[in-house]
């Protein structure tokens, strides 16, 4: 959308300071400043603003008196602690200026003779009556003939060092005002400079640049032209500090000067003094300050207002939705048992997915709910525990004594060459009360994780009430808890069994120890011939079996032993491995298709869980959610008709020209 903006034609020595360009401009103030007025900022939406930012003792509030044509509060020390907001309004036909000021959600009527004060007593209101500043804005809204029509932020003027009464961190806190404001890309930044000092150096120079690099959204104001003329034009013209929008160099009013006397003043300074009359007339004095603003102005609201109209719509569809997925009101104990078995329905299903078949849609992002992938992980680890618990052979001299002691310890009254029972059991019981542990360790970590996850999908599908999830949370708690002692009880067993029976119908079992009983040939040769090498190859692994040759009547035994011990403990290691993947798949469906509905079910039964009925209050946080949202929309469609009604009559006065 553009707007066709005609350049003023007016001498400033006989004519007020500047009036509205035509009829498009007043409309464009207008319509920003309604939308200032309902707060649209709340809903993170920036307003095109004319901030005004400069160092103490700068001059801007002279230049925003002279602007304005009325008196601002004076003194020592910062006289600006409130974001004070001026309209000002120019209205032709007006025989006497009306003031008033906005604050604290009231209208104060002022004049000219008591503005001043006025403000003063507003700011102490918002403040407090210290020096301190605050962020709460204060409007002053100026109707009157011949003042520009502009709307600025005058902000607390810069100081580093906190005097008498203001708080220590006074810097930080003028910062983070300024910064506020000065920020969006929608701000123009009127930075006031002093003639009289490097304006590298100044504070308001270092803050516009840092955000706004480039300078494209800042006009600089050089103030006190007369008392420090010596290379002010230079300064102006070499710009060395990166001002886009240009400069302006003014005199304000001085001593007991009216302001039109001022203006005359102004005017014949920059006409007759030797070196000031060499700036160029374009960039000189308050009319063509107020000039270059109002034109500023207009141009950054018709270029933002598209923008805001894309942000309004935006942020309506956003809370709609928003509001939309609230739960609605439930009035019927009906309705509640409608909406809490929706939930376990949800719950259930989102369950079904991450845990038992594999699909993330939900959680794309979140790897900790990939939970098959983080099972098989989990199930990965454990076995490699397991298998790292195989059978080892031991250095030298200790290769088959364990097995040697277990068949001395095992001699009983009977036929000779059988091997006994009791000693094979004696070693594999030892094994396995070693390996104990990792199963009992392993189902700890792995309820541990579920239960997370049990929580996290309860809790996400409940949101909504909740005045549940306390039951839902706790239900998940007792779930996992019985899970878990189950699974302890499971592991007990199977240990129990693994101790107590040596069985096995797999074929592998038979195959593994004929493979490793080749050897015995080669074993016995070795320890019945002294003059060979004492060293061997058993199951890939080199063995010392020199020792065993004091043990000739219990070695081939033992030989035969240790093979049948290997070739089962793999059979045992493979059960505890596959048997747990079963126990948990096993134990994950049945979590999912009835235990955790019949335990969240049983909670919320129960005495201490409310019943259903809880879901007919709605909890607090719903109600101001849906209290804000409702609020906010109502905002948002005041904000759009504002914003429609402008550019519908913009689009109007385009046609007609």
């Amino acid at each position: 959308m553009a707007i066709v903006i005609k350049e003023l034609s007016m001498d400033a020595h006989d004519a007020p300071i500047v009036s509205s360009y035509n009829d498009r401009i007043r409309p464009l103030l207008d319509c920003v400043d309604k939308l200032r007025h309902l707060k649209i900022a709340q809903e993170g939406i920036q307003l095109p603003t004319i901030v005004v930012v400069g160092d103490q003792s700068s001059g801007k509030s002279s230049v925003l008196e002279s602007l304005a044509g009325i008196s601002l509060p004076r003194g020592q020390g910062i006289c600006t602690r409130v974001p004070l907001i001026m309209r000002l309004k120019n209205v032709p036909n007006l025989t006497s200026p009306e003031l008033h000021l906005e604050f604290n959600g009231k209208v104060v009527q002022t004049d000219e003779a008591g503005v001043a004060d006025d403000i003063v007593l507003a700011t102490d209101e918002i403040a407090g009556r210290g020096k301190g500043i605050s962020h709460t804005p204060l409007t002053l809204t100026v109707k009157k003939n011949g003042v520009p029509d502009l709307t600025m932020v005058d902000l607390p003027g810069i100081t580093r060092v906190p005097v008498h009464g203001q708080p220590e961190d006074i810097y930080e806190q003028i910062s983070n005002i300024i910064m506020e404001y000065i920020t969006p890309e929608e701000s123009i930044i009127l930075n006031v400079l002093s003639a009289n000092v490097d304006f590298s150096t100044c504070e308001s120079i270092r803050m516009s640049q840092k955000v706004d690099k480039t300078g494209e959204r800042t006009l600089a104001v050089v103030t006190k032209a007369d008392r420090a003329p010596e290379g002010l034009l230079e300064k102006v013209t070499a710009d060395d500090v990166g001002i886009g929008l240009g400069y302006v160099c003014v005199r304000n009013r001085i001593g007991d000067e009216s302001y039109d006397e001022a203006r005359v003043e102004e005017a014949r300074l920059f006409q007759s003094h030797p070196l000031l009359s060499k700036i160029d007339k374009s960039i000189v004095s308050i009319p063509v300050l107020a000039q270059k603003l109002v034109r500023i102005q207009a141009n950054i609201i018709s270029k933002c207002l598209p923008e805001i109209v894309r942000k309004i719509n935006d942020k309506l569809s956003a809370n709609m939705a928003d509001l939309n997925r609230l739960p609605q009101g439930l009035s019927s104990v009906s309705e509640a048992l409608t909406a809490f078995m929706r939930i376990l329905s949800q719950a259930k299903e989102s369950l079904r997915k991450i845990l038992i078949r594999g699909e993330f849609e939900e959680y794309p992002e979140e790897k900790e709910m990939h939970c098959t992938a983080r099972m098989v992980e989990m199930l990965n680890v454990y076995s490699g525990q397991v298998q790292a618990y195989r059978f080892n052979f031991e250095g030298n001299n200790n290769f088959l004594m364990d097995d040697v002691m277990a068949l001395e310890e095992a001699k009983e009254i009977g036929l000779p060459n059988f091997l006994p029972r009791g000693a094979f059991l004696s070693i594999l019981q030892k094994r396995v009360k070693g390996i104990s542990p990792l199963p009992r360790d392993f189902v700890e970590k792995f309820w541990d994780y579920i239960e997370g996850i049990l929580v996290k999908v309860l809790m996400h599908h409940s949101d909504s009430y909740p005045q549940l999830q306390s039951s839902m949370r706790r239900a998940a708690q007792n779930l996992i808890a019985k899970k878990k002692d189950r699974s302890f009880e499971w592991v007990v067993e199977i240990i129990g069994m693994e101790m107590l029976a040596d069985y096995s119908c797999n074929p592998e079992y038979t195959t593994t120890w004929n493979k490793l009983m080749e050897k015995e040939e080669e074993f016995m040769a070795i320890l019945n011939d002294a003059s060979k090498s004492s060293r061997m190859k058993i199951d890939g692994v080199d063995v010392e079996i020199g020792h065993l040759r004091y043990y000739k009547d219990v070695v081939k035994q033992a030989f035969d032993l240790r093979m049948r011990l290997i070739a089962y403990w793999k059979i045992v290691m493979m059960r505890l491995v596959d048997s747990m993947a079963l126990h948990i798949l096993f134990s994950i469906q049945k979590l999912v298709n009835k235990d955790m509905e019949d335990e969240v079910v049983a909670d919320l039964m129960a005495p201490h869980g409310g019943g259903i009925e809880r879901m007919l209050e709605e909890s607090p946080v719903v109600a101001e959610k849906r209290h804000r949202l409702t609020k906010s929309l109502k905002l948002l469609k005041e904000s759009k008709d504002v914003v429609g009604n402008i550019m519908d009559r913009l689009m109007m006065n385009s046609d007609a020209c």
